[in-house]
């Protein structure tokens, strides 16, 4: 029998409380409403609710203000916050004020709901995740208000209060080490050193002595002691970026230190205890490095505590607009002519694909911001930069966009080295193609097996093949449709 319990329910929009109260009343639960702070604080001692889901702009204020107090008050209450402003500031100062959870809007209904059911379990965890006060908002370095990017806000806000090691996972340019950095000043150890060391750019035979220190003497041009990373960053955070490039000789060595928590110098006998938090980062699937004995399964499974998975600019262009004015914005700031984009420019941008990413982006609003003369970016301009004739995305046709998503996934296996003499990508393409297809189509049909097969002009023992191959379980996806 599930949990029930009584649930205020704080929100100025009569058509959310409406909607969440009776999907609420549905389980079971005791819901009650308001609309501002001032009923909030009037139901909290009438009603005394078991849940708190509360939006942050209301009428007569911050709804976070009080949050705090009103968990001090109430250790077992758990609060779920809802907000418009998809931000990585609102993430963080929720879980500051001990939210047991937040969601952005639009939130997804199943979501709220699941949110509801877990903190009800759990009605002591809010306290215990309520963060230190005081953290930094100002300049915070990740910019997007996508449901990708609001993913990655809520697991940075989840770790800033631990010192658990990180894997961030994404392409090249998608901002790993600015997730690392945030992670570390937003967290405990932010008034102690932040240690980036880019494995890739780094001779493998100089990689130990780079980590590790080394002593007087103990290779030519050791002329002095010199401490590694390691002891650099001491107290703070030492982020590995590129670690999929790291030689399986330092990759031993790594392992032996995040166990002992000691480092040991070249040519040196003496342990050093060092405390640091780990992030790596890489671009590579590791996996099928650790399947080509490329890299060790025991250092994977010791970084990859908690992953960070940082979608591709072209997997979030509903953030392309806000990136852009944002690096203009900078780049006024740092003294280049102030410049803004013209509608025409802004959906040619939201076109492209983005390759390079987020730091291609950068660089292209700053070489706009320096070789246009002109206040106004306009689509000519883009034209004469980007590298094919883009059109708008919202014009596109959907047989384009699958064209441009199939070739983007191909130059990601072949650009990142994971296309390999004995590896089928045809095969790995269906792999991926495939089951979407056969999901989509089950879903729409109720899980009818028989109309499934006529929809893709296959056989029925066909397509029960294909099921079975993948794993699908017809019944388990028209459930999933009617849930």
């Amino acid at each position: 029998m599930p949990m029930t319990g009584a649930i205020l329910v704080v929100d100025d929009d009569p058509a959310i409380c409406v909607v969440v109260g009776e999907a609420l009343r549905r389980q079971g639960h005791k819901v009650k409403t308001a609309a501002s702070i001032r009923e909030r604080t009037a139901l909290m001692q009438s009603f005394a609710p078991d849940i708190l889901i509360t939006d942050v702009m209301l009428p007569d204020g911050d709804g976070l203000d009080g949050v705090a107090e009103i968990i001090a008050d109430r250790p077992d209450l758990n609060v779920i916050i809802l907000s418009a402003q998809n931000t990585l500031n609102t993430a963080i100062r929720a879980t500051e004020k001990g939210a047991f959870e937040y969601l952005p809007k639009p939130f997804d209904l199943n979501e709220l709901t699941r949110a509801v059911a877990d903190a009800l379990g759990t009605r002591q965890s809010a306290a215990e995740q309520a963060g230190e006060p005081g953290l930094p908002h100002d300049g915070l370095p990740l910019v997007g208000r996508s449901p990708a990017m609001q993913e990655v806000y809520r697991t940075i806000a989840r770790v800033l209060s631990n010192d658990l090691s990180i894997l961030v996972l994404g392409e090249s340019g998608t901002g790993k080490e600015l997730v690392a950095e945030a992670i570390h000043s937003l967290g405990q150890r932010r008034t102690k050193p932040f240690v980036p060391i880019n494995m890739a750019a780094i001779p493998r035979e100089l990689i130990e002595a780079e980590l590790f220190g080394y002593e007087k003497g103990a290779f030519t041009g050791a002329h002095a002691r010199t401490a590694g990373k390691f002891e650099q960053a001491q107290g703070g955070t030492l982020f590995l970026d590129e670690i999929g490039d790291m030689p399986m000789e330092a990759q031993t060595r790594l392992l032996r230190v995040l166990q002992s928590g000691e480092v040991t110098t070249v040519g040196g006998s003496k342990p050093v205890r060092v405390n640091v938090r780990i992030i790596a980062a890489t671009n590579k699937d590791l996996p099928i490095l650790i399947e080509e004995g490329r890299f060790r399964q025991d250092l994977y499974y010791r970084l990859n505590v908690v992953p960070i998975a940082l979608p591709a600019l072209r997997e979030r262009r509903e953030d392309v607009i806000l990136l852009a004015r944002h690096f203009l914005e900078r780049a006024a700031q740092e003294g280049l002519p102030r410049k803004s984009l013209s509608d025409e420019a802004a959906q040619l941008l939201m076109a492209w694909h983005w390759p390079g990413n987020v730091r291609e982006l950068q660089n292209m609003m700053q070489r706009l911001s320096v070789l246009t003369r002109e206040n106004v970016i306009t689509a000519d301009m883009l034209r004469n930069m980007l590298p094919f004739d883009a059109v708008p995305a919202d014009h596109a046709a959907p047989a384009d966009q699958l064209v441009h998503a199939v070739r983007d996934w191909a130059r990601r296996q072949l650009g990142i080295g994971l296309a390999q003499p004995n590896r089928a990508l045809h095969d790995d393409l269906l792999a991926v193609i495939e089951p979407a297809l056969l999901q989509e189509v089950l879903a729409s049909v109720d899980g009818n097996q028989i109309r499934a097969a006529g929809l893709l002009g296959i056989n029925r023992n066909t397509l029960r093949k294909k099921l079975t191959d993948y794993g699908l379980d017809p019944l388990a996806l028209r459930m999933q449709d009617n849930g």
